[in-house]
């Protein structure tokens, strides 16, 4: 049966360098052809910006063009951010802790499609009381 995942900016990273990052359940769970991984278009944006501004240690891009192309053929799907989950944004209650508004977006994506997410951020479970399904990459 296949399941849908949404994948955070930080486990899409590690994906393309540093597996051992990745908990035995998660690379076990991205090995599963059956399922299906979809990336935010946020997590493209923090990506293509963590790139520009030299933040990306042993990068394997060699231009930040490259990096939508590498994805796409890691067969992981983009996300983009519409209206519905924009509207879950809206209503999404936040914390005075967690104030990333790309995470909100991408949790909102989560919450909207009803995907189970993917993350090496704690802060995110505590959303999992609005709709968020939550699996924590605990590294």
């Amino acid at each position: 049966m296949s399941r849908r995942y949404l994948l955070d900016t930080n486990i899409v990273l590690f994906s393309f360098s540093d597996r051992k990052e990745l908990i035995r359940r998660v690379q076990n769970i991205l090995n599963d052809y059956n399922n299906m991984f979809y990336v935010s278009t946020t997590s493209v944006k923090e990506i293509i910006h963590l790139y520009n501004s030299g933040k990306l240690k042993r990068s394997r891009w060699k231009r930040a063009e490259d990096i939508v192309a590498d994805i796409e053929n890691a067969n992981f799907r983009l996300l983009p951010v519409n209206r519905e989950h924009l509207s879950t944004y809206a209503r999404l209650s936040t914390t005075k802790e967690h104030n990333d508004p790309n995470d909100h977006i991408i949790i909102s994506q989560a919450i909207t499609e009803q995907m189970l997410l993917i993350s090496s951020d704690r802060k995110f479970g505590q959303y999992i009381s609005q709709g968020l399904r939550f699996y924590f990459n605990d590294r």
